[in-house]
């Protein structure tokens, strides 16, 4: 990973506008906005899961901006979601970039009348394209690091 040190401006604008990417993404993510969260894709976009972490095989992968509607709304299901952005690294290629960014992701849904918690750590490996001035993801690529199930109470 590089440190930058000098930037230019145009490359600072396009940094903070991918970090705004990921941010909308995660803030559609919470507020439900299912159309908000697909128009940050391209039309062509690839979405791929690895719920059994980075090496194994994809569990699903969904081709398509429009393919990715029962994804976002399947998170209709949880009463509650907050999905927390830490870190992120950005390789900036002119109209193109690739980068990781990490997530912690707490689901709150109650199950045989408990309610319940599921924490995720999550990482993204993205990469971006720049069409008209602006960033979309062109393809993601959710990795499950680890996950915890557990009883919560209010």
């Amino acid at each position: 990973m590089a440190i930058h040190t000098d930037l230019t401006p145009a490359e600072a604008a396009d940094r903070l506008a991918i970090r705004e990417l990921f941010d909308a993404y995660a803030h559609c993510a919470d507020r439900r906005d299912a159309a908000g969260q697909k128009a940050l894709f391209t039309a062509d976009t690839r979405f791929a899961v690895y719920m059994n972490g980075e090496g194994s095989e994809p569990s699903y992968v969904l081709d398509g901006r429009e393919a990715l509607t029962p994804v976002f709304n399947d998170l209709n299901q949880y009463q509650a979601t907050t999905h927390f952005n830490g870190q992120s690294t950005i390789e900036l290629d002119g109209d193109r970039a690739t980068g990781e960014s990490y997530t912690i992701a707490h689901h709150l849904f109650t199950a045989e009348g408990q309610r319940t918690m599921m924490v995720a750590s999550l990482r993204y490996l993205d990469t971006f394209a720049k069409i008209d001035g602006a960033w979309y993801f062109a393809e993601r690529n959710l990795i499950l690091d680890w996950s915890e199930t557990r009883p919560s109470t209010p």
